[in-house]
């Protein structure tokens, strides 16, 4: 029985590559993506099929869900990929920075992934072997922020890193529920990869930043729940 993985935000970057190397292992690896056109495209190159799917938009995550039942009948892989930084703000202090800049992040980093999460539930409880992959960042580890020695002592970007904070907690939250289930729920940061995200200023690739989540999107039995890893392994919180 093939497996069947849906992927947000997966029409380019990171999410893009998820879905190359997830297709590679014999996935069914639908790309789920707000921009119909560049849906399309995308999972024309890639040969696989493509949902309209706006992580934002109630309508449209539950008409995805809707449409995955039809044709799929279950969902064995959900990786959360979609993201912003809703803009680097011109001046990065948290004291200049409006709520609404945070309202409009979580809106998507946050509250989507929590949307689409509850949407597409029922149908990951279908599968023998379900998988959730949340794509966080270092950016949302308490320890690391409160390091002077790290290079993320420097990134207080308030609203995107408290964002990435509050999903690590959305990932346990999850995780504790479905802890008597076989459904496995993880979250993994690519690292800073040359994505659209950060004007393609990082110094890893969107193929590398993929290979952490399609590892836990793969997982086996035996792996784990409720982690926050990177491709070296456990982070810190």
């Amino acid at each position: 029985m093939t497996t069947t993985a849906l992927i947000t935000g997966a029409n380019k970057g990171i999410g893009f590559e998820i879905a190359r190397q997830l297709a590679e292992r014999g996935v069914t690896a639908v790309v789920g993506a707000r921009d119909e056109e560049r849906g399309r495209a995308a999972a024309e190159r890639l040969g696989q099929p493509y949902v309209l799917l706006d992580v934002t938009d109630e309508e449209s995550v539950q008409a995805a869900a809707k449409w995955i039942e039809r044709e799929y009948g279950r969902l064995d892989v959900l990786v959360n990929n979609a993201g912003t930084v809703g803009g680097w703000p011109p001046e990065p202090r948290p004291s200049a920075t409006p709520a609404a800049a945070l309202r409009e992040v979580y809106e998507t980093n946050v509250f989507g992934v929590v949307t689409v999460t509850n949407a597409m539930l029922p149908l990951l409880r279908r599968s023998e072997a379900g998988r959730i992959v949340n794509m966080s960042s270092e950016l949302g580890s308490v320890s690391l922020a409160l390091d002077p020695g790290t290079p993320f002592w420097e990134s207080n970007l308030l609203a995107y890193n408290s964002s990435k904070s509050a999903l690590n907690m959305v990932t346990v939250s999850y995780a504790k529920e479905l802890r008597d289930t076989p459904i496995k729920v993880n979250a993994c940061t690519p690292g800073y990869c040359a994505t659209d995200l950060n004007g393609h200023s990082g110094h890893r690739t969107a193929e590398q930043g993929a290979v952490i989540a399609v590892r836990l999107a793969t997982l086996g039995a035996d792996g784990p729940t409720g982690a926050f890893l990177s491709e070296d392994g456990p982070l810190s919180w």
